[in-house]
C-alpha cells in the first residue's frame, strides 16, 4: 500500500513538473480584481466627467465628437480607455512577478515570453484598428474593439498559462460582439466585460491558485 502511494505521488510530481515546462503558471487573481475596480472607476470618470453625470447619453457624446473636433473632445474619453488598459497591464505584471518571487520562479521565461507574444499580437492588432476607426469617425465602435480583441489576446495566450484565461477571453468576445450591435451602451459593456467579469475571475483564480 505505502509503495502504492509513493508511486502516486511520483505520478502527482511528474504531472506538476510537466505542467510547469509548459505552462506560465505565475499569473495571479488580484491582477485580475485590480484590473477590474481600474475599469470601473475609468467608467466612472467616464460618466461623471465627459458625460456629466449622465445628463449626456454616451452614443449622442460620440455622436457630437464626429461633428467636432476629435482632438479637443474625444481624445479624453481616448485617453481614459488606454489608461485603464495600461493599469491593468502593469497590475498584471506586478502581482505575477511577485507571485513568482514568492514561489521561488523566474518570471520570464521561454513560456512565459510565447505567452507575452500570444497576448501582444492581438492587443497591438486591435490598438492598430481602434487608431483607424478614430481617423474614419467610427468611435461607436471603439469599445466592441478593445473588448473582443482583448477577449482574442486572452484566448491566444490561454494556451500558456491556465486554462481559465481561454474561458475569460471568449466571454470577453461576446461581450464585445454584443456591444458591437448595441453601440450606445458602450459604456455599460465596459464595465461588464473589464470591470465585472475581471473581478469575478481575479476572485476565482485567488482562491483556486493564490491561497
Amino acid at each position: 500500500m505505502k509503495k502504492d502511494s509513493n508511486s502516486l505521488d511520483d505520478i502527482k510530481l511528474i504531472r506538476k513538473m510537466m505542467e510547469e515546462s509548459t505552462r506560465f503558471l505565475s499569473l495571479s487573481g488580484l491582477s485580475g480584481v485590480f484590473a477590474g475596480v481600474a475599469a470601473i472607476i475609468g467608467a466612472l470618470v467616464a460618466y461623471l466627467f465627459f458625460l456629466d453625470n449622465g445628463t449626456i447619453n454616451y452614443s449622442e457624446y460620440l455622436s457630437g465628437i464626429v461633428n467636432q473636433s476629435i482632438p479637443a473632445t474625444g481624445w479624453p474619453l481616448i485617453i481614459d480607455a488606454f489608461g485603464v488598459l495600461l493599469l491593468a497591464v502593469t497590475f498584471a505584471l506586478f502581482f505575477s512577478i511577485k507571485k513568482a518571487k514568492r514561489d521561488g520562479k523566474k518570471f520570464l521565461t521561454p513560456i512565459s515570453s510565447r505567452m507575452l507574444l500570444n497576448l501582444f499580437i492581438p492587443l497591438l492588432t486591435g490598438g492598430v484598428l481602434i487608431i483607424a476607426f478614430i481617423l474614419n469617425d467610427l468611435l461607436l465602435l471603439i469599445i466592441p474593439c478593445f473588448l473582443v480583441f482583448y477577449g482574442l489576446a486572452l484566448v491566444n495566450a490561454g494556451k500558456f498559462t491556465f486554462g481559465e484565461i481561454f474561458y475569460l477571453g471568449i466571454l470577453e468576445i461576446i461581450t464585445g460582439l454584443v456591444a458591437a450591435f448595441l453601440p450606445g451602451m458602450g459604456l455599460i459593456f465596459w464595465i461588464f466585460g473589464f470591470g465585472i467579469l475581471h473581478i469575478i475571475y481575479g476572485v476565482a483564480m485567488y482562491r483556486r491558485y493564490d491561497k
